[in-house]
């Protein structure tokens, strides 16, 4: 390795304030194989630091911007593949951002009836009769109430 090369070349410290995550997440994304393995200096002036190329940085905020934008992991390792050829990808990248928007929408749908339906045993709870029980404590024990939208279909999905 010339000493141009290994100029660039940062400790996982540097990465993380850099980055702005812990050494943990660094850890959790090379696992999840979102980040390459950090290279292993031996060298004595290195001690056996773990040591990341300038690129890393990049890469996990990429990451990060992808997780706020709300794509999973596997998804956020599917794009990162799309950065290698920004020409072929651009269509494929419109493609899966389609996609996500999809999810985001049904998402939000749920969410609108999961809020509906807790405005709704709120105000059964304010305005009902106040010597029953508590309406949200029977809606929650009852066998017969739905399961709420978004829980359903993201067990289904993870099964």
């Amino acid at each position: 390795m010339s000493y141009e090369e290994e100029k660039k070349l940062l400790k996982i410290g540097e990465v993380t304030r850099l980055a702005g995550v812990g050494i943990e997440t660094i850890r959790y994304y090379e696992r999840e194989g979102l980040l390459p393995p950090p290279l292993r200096q031996r060298a004595i002036h290195h001690a056996g630091y773990r040591l990341y190329e300038a690129d890393t940085v990049r890469r996990l905020r990429f990451i990060l911007r992808a997780k706020s934008l709300g794509f999973t992991l596997k998804e956020i390792g599917d794009l990162l593949g799309l950065r290698v050829d920004q020409v072929a990808s651009r269509a494929e990248m419109r493609e899966q951002a389609r996609l996500h928007l999809e999810d985001v929408e049904e998402k939000l749908r749920d969410l609108q009836k999961i809020r509906r339906s807790l405005l709704h045993l709120i105000d059964e709870c304010e305005h009902g009769d106040q010597s029953s029980p508590c309406p949200i404590l029977e809606f929650l024990d009852d066998d017969r109430s739905e399961t709420p939208p978004s829980a359903t279909k993201r067990r289904q999905k993870h099964a």
